[in-house]
């Protein structure tokens, strides 16, 4: 069972980027599944959530309106649509799920909740 990021790489200030995630070994379509981001030197975090049912979803601040998560429960697959991007994005970006969503769980930052985990993959924003 495993998350397996994909997507990221260099792009321009104001360009785009969309990343996958790709869940094997078991289905996903009810697990809650966010993206997380690490730049160099600060904690990780909680940029992102999406309800099993493919329509709640969570946007920290800094993201809402430039980015959208997104799921297609029939390929098990989770994408982060990215646009606009800053160099203030530039980080490594993790998928993950979690397997006991309860109502609201797409807003829960809190990362013992999530079970399975990318193994995350680099988003560098630079001119």
């Amino acid at each position: 069972v495993q998350l397996q990021a994909s997507g990221g790489g260099s792009v321009q200030p104001g360009g785009s980027l969309r990343l996958s995630c790709a869940a094997s070994g078991r289905t996903f379509s009810r697990d809650s599944m966010g993206w997380y981001r690490q730049a160099p030197g600060k904690e990780r975090e909680f940029i992102a959530g999406l309800a099993p049912n493919g329509y709640s979803t969570f946007y920290t601040d800094s993201v809402k309106g430039r980015f959208t998560i997104s799921r297609d429960n029939a390929k098990n697959m989770v994408y982060l649509q990215m646009n606009s991007l800053k160099p203030e994005d530039t980080a490594l970006y993790y998928c993950a799920a979690d397997k006991f969503p309860v109502y609201g769980s797409e807003r829960n930052s809190d990362e013992s909740r999530f079970d399975y985990w990318g193994q995350g993959t680099q988003v560098t924003v630079s001119s």
